[in-house]
């Protein structure tokens, strides 16, 4: 097979069946949900295009943003600017178009496979290029079109795709992962739900309704607070060598509606407003609310005032407290009961503390932590995990497209990602 040292450099436009720019204007978007997303910057990280959290258009407005290309599955999207040189593939069907400051690169598949594109395009050599074409004094930003432009190092089709294989089994078992957080938190959301918002738990059809100061409840179940459930801990702290130990969490590492948290920083990051929290606190993004960043810490840290940082009152609180932290009335209240016009912050003292909650008998409570607990339990374990997979790829990363560790003299690489 072809050496590394005579794996041609070839121009990505020599490639592609086609490098396609954005509509260079602001789509009109509508407020609810449709079939047809925005792909914008935010959206595009670290080898992945995620649709979560996205924007909507109408049918229309759809067709006019694509009439050049409709974004594919496989289609590997590049930021130009805000931030300049992210890159991810799309992997899904949706009816997607691409927001302000993309290029979706599209691999002829004659001659390059897509996610070799994608690898390479996360890789230190084409990197190096983006930034080097990098211009601007305010923001970071690449022409479109310098876009065309890039070249990178390719080897044969068939060492490519062994290539990619290798590096995408990483990224498999990444996304098994992720769903399998969703599959959690859907189950744990829905016990409570059932339990404890339609009193259909356990033994309820021997449980007879009466009126209560919220309206009618279970018998035995009692009005409370939110407060008597959760504390607010707020334990302030400087930045400085003694957050060593710690993992800095500011609200922009917190995933929107996951338990799990996305991401963590340095700890030398942390410079002000800093609180310390404890593992299985739960955060609570108390900035903008309705953005709904709640999560389980799976380690000790330090964040900023700009999250609350809730700690169940009795051991048997923790799953029923965290579920009702996470559940949407509380985010809607939190949002609702805010201050500030610009930057609604929430309050927890005398607002979000005196949030009325329905308060289950304790036998019931030890029933639910028993039974949501070891969910609540692998989600909060998802980080790591994640991020070993990740460390694993980045890794071989760069070794395999520069073809430094050789494929044909591994044949047994693949079962590294097993």
């Amino acid at each position: 097979m072809a050496r590394p040292a005579n794996w041609p450099r070839m121009s990505v436009a020599d490639v592609c069946q086609s490098i396609v720019d954005c509509v260079n204007k602001t789509a009109p978007v509508v407020d609810g949900p449709t079939r047809f997303k925005m792909i914008r910057t935010t959206n595009v990280r670290g080898g992945w295009v995620d649709l979560s959290s996205v924007k909507y258009v109408d049918e229309v407005t759809f067709l006019k943003w694509t009439r050049r290309q409709k974004p594919l599955r496989g289609d590997v999207i590049l930021t130009r600017e805000a931030p300049l040189g992210e890159v991810g593939m799309l992997r899904s069907d949706d009816d997607v178009f691409l927001g302000q400051r993309l290029v979706a690169y599209r691999a002829d598949p004659r001659k390059l496979d897509n996610r070799f594109l994608l690898y390479a395009m996360l890789g230190d050599d084409m990197q190096g290029q983006i930034r080097s074409m990098g211009s601007g004094a305010t923001v970071e930003h690449m022409r479109v079109p310098d876009c065309e432009k890039l070249t990178l190092r390719l080897p044969p089709l068939d060492v490519q795709r062994r290539i990619a294989s290798m590096l995408s089994a990483y990224d498999d078992l990444i996304e098994n992962n992720t769903r399998r957080i969703a599959i959690l938190e859907e189950m744990a959301r829905r016990i409570y739900e059932e339990w404890f918002v339609r009193f259909r738990f356990p033994g309820h059809e021997g449980v007879r309704m009466v009126a209560s100061e919220l309206g009618l409840a279970p018998e035995g179940w009692r009005a409370s607070v939110l407060g008597d459930i959760l504390e607010s801990v707020r334990i302030a702290t400087r930045a400085g060598d003694h957050l060593s130990s710690r993992r800095y969490v500011p609200i922009d590492c917190i995933g929107r509606k996951t338990l799990a948290l996305a991401e963590f920083r340095p700890w030398t990051e942390a410079q002000s407003s800093l609180v310390l929290f404890e593992e299985d606190d739960v955060l609570f993004g108390a900035m903008r609310a309705y953005f709904h960043k709640v999560c389980v810490a799976p380690f000790p840290g330090v964040t900023r005032t700009t999250c609350f940082v809730l700690r169940p009152r009795k051991p048997e609180f923790t799953a029923f407290g965290t579920m009702t932290a996470f559940a949407e009335p509380t985010v809607d209240y939190a949002a609702k009961h805010a201050q500030g016009a610009t930057i609604p912050y929430a309050v927890w003292d005398g607002s979000l503390a005196r949030m009325p909650v329905l308060m289950p008998p304790e036998d019931l409570l030890r029933r639910f932590q028993s039974s949501v607990s070891p969910m609540l339990a692998w989600v909060k374990g998802a980080l790591a995990r994640q991020n070993n997979l990740r460390e694993t790829r980045d890794l071989l990363l760069p070794k395999l497209i520069s073809g430094e560790l050789d494929v044909s003299a591994t044949p047994g690489l693949e079962a590294l990602a097993a």
